[in-house]
């Protein structure tokens, strides 16, 4: 039997038990690094997934604790779009995925794993990026350390 390492995983898996309260809100109080944020805006902020689908999976959330997507303001909706767009940017020049999937996750039997804090995702994907190790062993393998993936985003963002 082949093994797969990923030692983060267990690192977050068990802080997870301990963190309370939002976890965006929790992320966006601590610096980049620690909170894996990848660009801050005035009213909304752009931080790797603990959880990626794909290599550089990305959300945007607002700063402001916001429960539901129409509670948002005009302002906070047109900056997390356009954190959204310019994350498509990024992702293109630091990791050339063929296509993009983006979308918003309302509702537990939507997928929602943070239920009080709206927030969209970007996943970039590759042709062939799927696999049966979700679903057979559930196992995502990610090629590179979330820390990595955060430096190289937040250097493009910078430039």
């Amino acid at each position: 039997m082949e093994r797969i390492w990923a030692p983060w995983r267990l690192e977050y898996i068990q802080s997870a038990d301990e963190q309370s309260g939002c976890v965006f809100c929790n992320a966006a109080g601590l610096d980049d690094e620690e909170g894996l944020i990848v660009h801050r805006g005035g009213l909304a902020f752009v931080l790797l997934n603990k959880y990626p689908y794909a290599g550089g999976h990305v959300m945007v959330a607002p700063y402001r604790h916001c429960g539901a997507l129409g509670e948002l303001s005009d302002e906070e909706a047109l900056e997390v779009h356009r954190l959204s767009v310019q994350a498509l940017d990024v992702l293109t020049a630091v990791m050339s995925p063929q296509g993009f999937n983006l979308g918003w996750n309302l509702g537990r039997v939507a997928g929602a794993g943070v239920l009080d804090h709206v927030h969209e995702h970007v996943v970039p994907r590759w042709a062939g990026d799927t696999n049966f190790m979700p679903v057979l062993a559930d196992v995502r393998v990610m090629p590179e350390h979330l820390a990595e993936t955060r430096r190289k985003l937040a250097a493009a963002w910078a430039a």
